[in-house]
């Protein structure tokens, strides 16, 4: 009991201060992900805001919950009986300081539980990054920074970099790793974009006497559309395919130990957003 009320109040202790503003967020999405031997169907919820402190410095704070089950379509014996449901608590503390007219920073804390069912201590893991970016004119900026992310699947450090372009009011493009974008907007009620990331994440297994985490991860190429169907109320939608996807194994060393072999398959998603 004393175990859950540490990480609970780990993960709300920014939700204290939310209040009826214009940046409180929240949403709810499904995804189904089905491969040649493996289906991952994940919901997930999350409340955000954001704040100005002054006219230099901004905080940013996100508190989401997400569930992963995992159907497997080859299961003789139930060899995969405790590895089919995978539960992820984050919060993403996000602060950023405009230090001269076109240079800014900022850093992100990430504490980040990952676990099949019993929630302990030992599943919290700590990402995060810092970046540094540089607006050369009207139309460009440019970010680099680094961070310990699970793009990949297993935590570790990463290059952050992107390369922004503003064509128009309506058309944007981000060049970049681990995500890149194309975003169009004919209307104020709709947004089209064209994506491409890395992702990936990674949940500690409760019984395994040699493997420690199971890993996923791939990459993401997918068409979004965004639909403001009221004032505060939004649809979303995504289709793509997943590249290069793999599921595995690994030790607490995070050396592989088996290889699901799942193979590739496309992305469907749906959701729903509430902004104030």
């Amino acid at each position: 009991m004393i175990v859950r009320f540490l990480i609970c109040s780990l993960f709300s202790v920014s939700l204290l201060s939310i209040r009826a503003q214009e940046n409180f967020a929240a949403s709810a999405n499904i995804k189904t992900e089905p491969t040649d031997k493996v289906n991952f169907n994940e919901t997930e919820i999350a409340v955000s805001y954001k704040k100005n402190l002054g006219n230099k410095y901004k905080i940013a704070n996100t508190l989401e919950y997400s569930n992963l089950k995992v159907n497997y379509e080859l299961n003789q014996f139930d060899f995969y009986q405790d590895q089919d449901k995978f539960n992820q608590i984050q919060n993403r503390f996000e602060f950023s300081h405009q230090v001269l007219e076109k240079t800014k920073w900022q850093f992100s804390i990430i504490p980040t539980a990952n676990f099949q069912q019993n929630l302990g201590l030992s599943d919290i893991t700590v990402l995060g990054d810092l970046t540094i970016s540089q607006q050369l004119n009207s139309k460009i900026n440019i970010v680099i920074g680094a961070g310990r992310t699970s793009v990949f699947g297993a935590p570790k450090f990463t290059p952050v970099a992107a390369f922004d372009y503003k064509f128009s009011d309506k058309t944007n493009l981000r060049i970049g790793f681990p995500y890149s974008k194309i975003t169009y907007s004919n209307n104020e009620r709709n947004e089209f974009k064209l994506t491409n990331s890395f992702n990936g994440n990674f949940y500690h297994l409760d019984m395994s006497t040699t493997a420690e985490k199971a890993v996923l991860s791939q990459m993401t190429s997918a068409f979004e559309y965004e639909r403001n169907v009221s004032s505060n109320w939004f649809l979303n939608f995504k289709a793509g395919y997943d590249f290069d996807k793999k599921y595995k194994l690994v030790n607490s060393a995070n050396h592989e130990l088996y290889d699901y072999n799942t193979g590739n398959g496309y992305v469907l998603g749906i959701g729903i957003k509430y902004k104030q």
